[in-house]
């Protein structure tokens, strides 16, 4: 006697997490923030390839002012990104957001001072420009630090990195590889409208010419390495430089790393 099997269900719920960018507004001034965004990428319309991020209104949280959201939403979708959610604004400011469509974020975990080089931790960290990078200089050599012995019995007290994820394919355009709480090793080219993030390093082993974030979650010593360093964006803990400003000779093209020194992007070629 056959029996029937139980029908599926139309759908499933299930819990995930996605990194996306945060937009931080300093100003409630719509114009202001258009004016910005096309001075910065307007020369580059691939950049953003309809990429979800959060609006984060926490500057403006003491302000009675609130951003006109749907003339940001409209502003941003010019620009190939889409709003999905605000955070970080007082009442009336997230009544506003809610009432233009976008959903309430969770806030940071803390809102305590980041220390000196370092970023307090949110998911994720908000963009910010990188200041002009001044010509790259060969890697120093690390200089024996008395600490470092208290620094390392400090670390084995955290906890252990997620192992490295490692992916041995090209990554296409519209692609996207994240490496939560560990390292990323791509073997193969990260082409053009791709994306590769971790919260720890990101090693390329082939041509970088996507977009690279490391540090995703706040590691301020994270760093991306290149065997070809061609990219539309490379960002550590939130400090990020773009395509539109050029890469200078000695690491463009070449093997190079990118670094944080202090609250500036270091690009360095790769010792032979």
């Amino acid at each position: 006697m056959s029996s029937t099997p139980p029908a599926r269900p139309p759908f499933d719920l299930k819990s995930t997490a996605w990194i996306l960018t945060a937009l931080r507004l300093h100003t409630a001034d719509v114009s202001a923030v258009a004016a910005e965004l096309q001075s910065r990428f307007g020369d580059s319309p691939g950049l953003f390839d309809d990429d979800p991020l959060v609006i984060d209104i926490s500057p403006l949280r003491d302000s009675a002012e609130a951003p006109d959201f749907a003339a940001l939403l409209a502003c941003l979708q010019q620009h190939r990104m889409y709003a999905l959610a605000v955070q970080g604004g007082n009442a009336a400011q997230m009544a506003a957001a809610r009432a233009a469509g976008l959903a309430p974020a969770t806030e940071p975990e803390t809102r305590a001072e980041p220390r000196k080089n370092q970023r307090a931790p949110s998911v994720p960290p908000a963009l910010v420009p990188a200041p002009a990078e001044p010509e790259p200089a060969e890697p120093a050599e690390p200089i024996p630090d008395p600490a470092s012995a208290a620094t390392a019995a400090s670390a084995s007290a955290s906890p252990a990195r997620a192992p490295t994820m490692v992916v041995d394919r090209p990554l296409r355009s519209g692609q996207r590889v994240y490496a939560r709480g560990g390292d990323l090793v791509v073997l193969s080219a990260v082409n053009f409208g791709a994306e590769v993030i971790a919260d720890g390093n990101i090693h390329v082993y082939g041509p970088l010419r996507g977009r690279a974030i490391a540090g995703a979650r706040g590691d301020t010593e994270a760093r991306i390495f290149s065997t070809c360093l061609e990219p539309q964006l490379v960002s550590i803990a939130g400090i990020y430089r773009t395509a539109e400003t050029p890469l200078p000779a000695a690491v463009a093209g070449k093997p190079a790393q990118v670094r944080l020194e202090g609250e500036s992007i270091r690009i360095e070629p790769l010792a032979d």
